[in-house]
């Protein structure tokens, strides 16, 4: 799956002024990634892969970047400000100690660790060298529905949140995933990897800068060809300030959709609720971003396709250069990573069966 959204242009620097490289390029989300930096101004200089295929992909795509005989090639460039990456989830954590240490900014891919330890190192390593660990929390940063969301619910449209109920199907495609993401060891399990986005949507439009993991639950239900998947999770959360959250996350998406996933969140807040239809409109429309919002007055459907646009990387990019906090906190960055790691350790184990009903835990 090549998820890699384009909006309009919107430079928040000039020509030149922001230098960035990207590695690693193990997951198709570095192209999103890399075209939200562009977008917002920033110029990409280098790519660095071992697989030589994978090059020649990027650069057919990005022409203006040159290919580094290293890692290191780029890690010792003055000029990089910033190393964008989407390698290995296993593999995340480690490499953005290595970029911090070496003086530069970090932005990953989803899910940014797998392991508590790889959490701890890389706060310690943010603290030890004032560099920024940034996340790719896509399915909010990098959808319009989501980014007007957060607006409405700032200006107080549906009053105070009390729930979110988020729901991330995937379709899995197994035939074109690599070996590793079979690998629970190396993918995480399914609420540390895609239920990173839920946690990360539930602290920021609840409000919260803490919460705790109630419940959660994984299972493989479909995929007895792959028993190291998790092909189904949910989770359970309760914010500090009383707000609630559920999510589901899975590997079911059937063959008839339109699109890979139909990726929805509900709002609900003490005087409305919103609900996102983020990618498709089921049996009606098969575009996305659409927002369904009743509050006191009346029903409203928005299509926000196009209106809002992706302003999480220009206030990324000024951060990096300003060395603020507008795009995104340091510690809510690492707390939505800290719950999904702690969501994906307590989880219950379901038993499913291939061809039945589940058969319980």
């Amino acid at each position: 799956m090549n998820y890699a959204p384009e909006g309009k242009p919107s430079p928040v620097v000039s020509a030149g002024e922001f230098i960035f490289a990207a590695v690693a390029l193990d997951h198709g989300h570095i192209y999103g990634m890399c075209n939200g930096l562009i977008e917002a101004g920033a110029e990409l200089k280098w790519v660095y892969e071992p697989d030589p295929a994978k090059v020649a992909g990027f650069l057919e795509r990005y022409p203006q970047a040159k290919a580094a005989s290293s890692l290191q090639e780029i890690l010792q460039d003055p000029e990089v400000q910033l190393v964008a990456a989407a390698a290995v989830p296993s593999e995340r954590g480690p490499l953005g100690v290595q970029v911090m240490k070496h003086g530069k900014d970090y932005f990953t891919d989803k899910t940014p660790f797998t392991t508590l330890a790889q959490l701890a190192e890389a706060r310690e390593t943010v603290k030890a060298t004032g560099r920024k660990y940034a996340v790719y929390y896509s399915e909010r940063l990098h959808v319009e529905s989501a980014v007007y969301a957060g607006k409405l619910v700032k200006e107080g449209a549906i009053g105070d949140v009390v729930q979110v109920l988020g729901l991330g199907p995937h379709r899995l495609g197994a035939a074109g995933r690599p070996d590793w993401f079979f690998q629970h060891e190396r993918y995480g399990g399914i609420l540390c990897d895609i239920g990173s986005h839920q946690i990360e949507q539930f602290l920021y439009f609840t409000g919260n800068t803490n919460a705790r993991v109630v419940h959660s639950k994984v299972g493989n239900f479909n995929n007895p060809a792959y028993p190291e998947l998790e092909d189904f999770g949910d989770a359970t959360l309760i914010g500090d300030n009383g707000a609630t959250g559920y999510f589901r996350v899975d590997w079911l998406t059937p063959d008839g959709l339109g699109t890979w996933g139909d990726g929805r969140t509900i709002i609900q807040g003490t005087k409305g609720y919103i609900e996102l239809r983020k990618y498709i409109d089921v049996g009606r429309e098969a575009t996305g971003d659409h927002i369904y919002l009743v509050d006191g007055q009346k029903e409203h459907h928005l299509n926000v396709t196009g209106q809002v646009g992706y302003p999480f990387f220009g206030e990324l990019i000024l951060d990096c250069i300003n060395r603020t906090e507008l795009a995104m906190t340091q510690e809510h960055t690492f707390k939505a990573a800290e719950l999904c790691l702690i969501a994906q350790q307590q989880a219950v184990h379901i038993q499913g069966s291939a061809v039945g009903q589940p058969k319980g835990v």
